[in-house]
């Protein structure tokens, strides 16, 4: 006579291991299979191949993406909360005074400089007007310079339109500008870098 006590019992009925003993052999049933080598036993206790009519566990895990938008981070840019007409693209140096604002407000005045938008005075666009105008600023700015940037400054170089959307992101560049002139307010040769985004729509 054999007796069969379950072990693992806390898994599904296709992972579980089974201890028999019968009045002439002891083992364990594991697949189906009875195996009386003690070492078999020990080698493989943790590592029962799972069948194939059984579903494998999954651990589910939250996204950062998930995690930043519990904590109310700002949506990327661009994002689909305004019809999107074209992007105006730019880049800004501040090679004297190491003012990391003065750079973004350069990339911005870039972007937006030699570009004329008639549509919205005009109604060019069916049941648009002037004052739906919409922007999405994205900021490429070095990350040690990220905590100095004025946004609000930033934001004062947009003539018009409203401001839905402001993201800096790690990018630009610091590097040498070749020459350290205190009387211009250089605290060291460092150029500041900076690229902007900016997409326009309604």
């Amino acid at each position: 006579m054999t007796t069969c006590s379950i072990l693992n019992s806390q898994f599904p009925s296709c992972l579980r291991e089974f201890q028999c003993v019968s009045s002439n052999q002891s083992g364990t049933l594991i697949g189906g299979a009875f195996h009386s080598n003690p070492l078999f036993r020990l080698r493989n206790r943790h590592s029962v191949q799972s069948p194939r009519n059984c579903r494998p566990i999954r651990a589910s895990k939250t996204t950062a993406m998930a995690s930043e938008q519990s904590q109310g981070t700002v949506e990327a840019v661009p994002n689909s909360s305004m019809t999107l007409l074209f992007v105006e693209m730019g880049v800004g140096y501040d090679q004297h005074g190491q003012d990391i604002t003065a750079a973004a407000m350069r990339a911005c005045r870039d972007a937006i400089s030699s570009n004329s938008i008639p549509a919205f005075r005009r109604g060019s666009i069916p049941g648009v007007s002037f004052d739906q105008m919409k922007l999405q600023i994205k900021l490429g700015v070095p990350q040690p310079l990220q905590q100095s940037l004025d946004t609000e400054k930033v934001k004062s170089i947009f003539p018009y339109g409203k401001i839905v959307n402001f993201e800096v992101v790690d990018g630009g560049l610091i590097c040498s500008s070749g020459v350290h002139v205190e009387e211009m307010g250089d605290k060291n040769d460092d150029c500041y870098i900076v690229n902007a985004a900016v997409y326009v729509g309604y």
